[in-house]
């Protein structure tokens, strides 16, 4: 397989993360209720996780869409639960 494939398939899961989490925050902000509270943390959970694994491997978080979601991002959101 191609380096592309590998690269294309890595920004593309990347957005789509960025893009569910930020759907999560949003729900987890309109209601505060339990299932929308592990939605968030558990995307707050896979976020971190890719964030964690691309500094080890040298990625710069913009090549994986994920520069801009920071932990303080759902720290903050749920410190007020």
């Amino acid at each position: 397989m191609s380096s592309d494939k590998f690269e294309n398939y890595t920004k593309d899961l990347g957005a789509l993360v960025k893009e569910y989490a930020l759907d999560s925050i949003s729900d987890f902000n309109r209601e505060k209720s339990d299932f929308n509270t592990g939605y968030m943390m558990a995307f707050h959970r896979i976020v971190t996780l890719m964030q964690q694994q691309a500094e080890v491997f040298d990625i710069d978080l913009k090549d994986i869409g994920l520069e801009e979601l920071s932990e303080s991002d759902f720290l903050t959101i749920s410190s007020s639960i």
